[in-house]
């Protein structure tokens, strides 16, 4: 399917999709305006059909699914027997479909795990590569024209709208901030056909992937292309604050996320890194974090604020202090990273748990 997007003016392209048109900073304000979309060719779409797919994912996954209603946006992490992140997916339904919107080097493995789970559930699991995602910042005239653009079956726009402005249902942030970075991004992706693409490509007043990812990690909103590995638990990157409801029933994975959030602490946490720009260097995802001659962590996501200057998300050991000057190795060159704390050192053990009297071990007196 020709991307419509990749031959417009100043398109740059990359693996993943068009970076920028000319000037990244330019359109992250149009972005952050509610004035531009964006062509997500890093995202793709998995459909589930079925009368039972909404307790059916309820059942397998993060999030609570059940009462779901027509229109309504969630999203839902898959984890392992351990509590690893293995997949994650944004959702909306439209009444007679769930919607998955995931990263695009998740989605064929999502897809094919749910149709190894499906068992005796009454749902139909389908990749839709057929289809194209755009993102745009709700508000302004690229919401109207994405609805406008996005399919409306039964009658419903295909419009996801990220949770990540606040903490959802059942959910727990770890974050101690008065105002949380991500109350500010009103963020939605759109599900388009080829047709609704070329409309919207055609219109132009588009932004790339670059704007995208800095208005991301300015929120401190995690993804599985980025900050998750095989190790990831969702309280690492505070994904409890919209992708794990604590209250459902079981699913796989939940003994883990309610040890470590009850009576433990997650052994990695996420920070935001204001890195120096005097070198004009910025490290790419997986550059080592150092804490004097320790390592500390790793980078996960890098870009270029329009407001912010140089930026990073990074995963650091638990044990790295919060005020610990930092620094990271790119191309021999030691770029000074201040930390922004997203996930405390302390974060879980939030239960309160009754104090046992002890018995005393003394004989009792005859």
């Amino acid at each position: 399917m020709t991307d419509p997007f990749s031959q417009l003016p100043g398109a740059v392209n990359g693996d993943e999709g068009v970076e920028h048109f000319g000037d990244p900073v330019r359109e992250q304000r149009r972005l952050l305006a509610g004035d531009a979309i964006v062509p997500r060719g890093d995202r793709a779409v998995v459909r589930v059909a079925g009368e039972d797919r909404l307790t059916w994912l309820d059942s397998i996954t993060s999030q609570a699914l059940k009462r779901l209603t027509p229109g309504e946006s969630t999203e839902l992490l898959v984890l392992d027997p351990h509590g690893h992140i293995e997949h994650a997916a944004a959702v909306v339904d439209d009444g007679e479909a769930v919607w998955l919107i995931a990263d695009a080097g998740d989605a064929p493995k999502l897809a094919k795990w749910l149709g190894m789970m499906r068992f005796r559930a009454r749902v139909e699991v389908a990749e839709r590569p057929d289809l194209r995602v755009v993102g745009f910042v709700a508000g302004g005239a690229a919401e109207e024209r994405a609805v406008g653009a996005a399919l409306h079956p039964a009658d419903r726009p295909l419009v996801w709208r990220d949770p990540w402005t606040g903490v959802g249902q059942g959910g727990w942030q770890y974050a101690r901030v008065e105002e949380h970075p991500g109350t500010q991004l009103a963020w939605a992706e759109a599900i388009v056909d080829e047709a609704g693409a070329a409309a919207l490509a055609e219109h132009g007043d588009v932004a790339g992937l670059l704007a995208a990812e800095a208005l991301r990690i300015a929120a401190w909103r995690p993804r599985w292309s980025r900050e998750v590995d095989e190790r990831s638990l969702p309280h690492e990157t505070d994904w409890l604050r919209s992708a794990v409801h604590l209250d459902k029933g079981c699913y796989r994975g939940q003994e883990t996320v309610a040890k470590v959030h009850n009576l433990g602490h997650p052994p990695r946490r996420v920070a935001m890194l204001h890195l120096d720009g005097s070198e004009s260097v910025l490290p790419a995802p997986g550059a080592v974090v150092r804490d004097g001659e320790s390592e500390a962590g790793r980078i996960t996501s890098v870009a270029r604020h329009h407001e912010l200057g140089p930026i990073a998300l990074a995963v650091l050991t638990r044990r790295t202090p919060a005020d610990a000057p930092l620094v990271v190795d790119v191309d021999g060159v030691a770029v000074a990273a201040a930390q922004e704390v997203v996930v405390p050192a302390d974060a879980g053990a939030t239960a309160e748990v009754p104090r046992i009297t002890r018995l005393s071990r003394r004989p009792l007196a005859q």
